[in-house]
């Protein structure tokens, strides 16, 4: 939690809603070349998760 609050600077509900993955990725865990997001990778969660319906 205090690694959430004070060096991430989330809130309670923004913390609270990470997965474990995303808050080791926060720490700087696992971005190693396995980490890497490429283009297709990205076009794939952007059509997943669009930003508007």
């Amino acid at each position: 939690m205090a690694f959430g609050f004070a060096e991430l600077g989330l809130s309670s509900v923004d913390l609270w809603a990470m997965t474990p993955r995303e808050l080791a990725a926060a720490a700087g865990y696992g971005t190693g070349a396995s980490a890497r997001l490429e283009a297709s990778g990205l076009q794939n969660l952007m059509a997943r998760y669009p930003d508007h319906s």
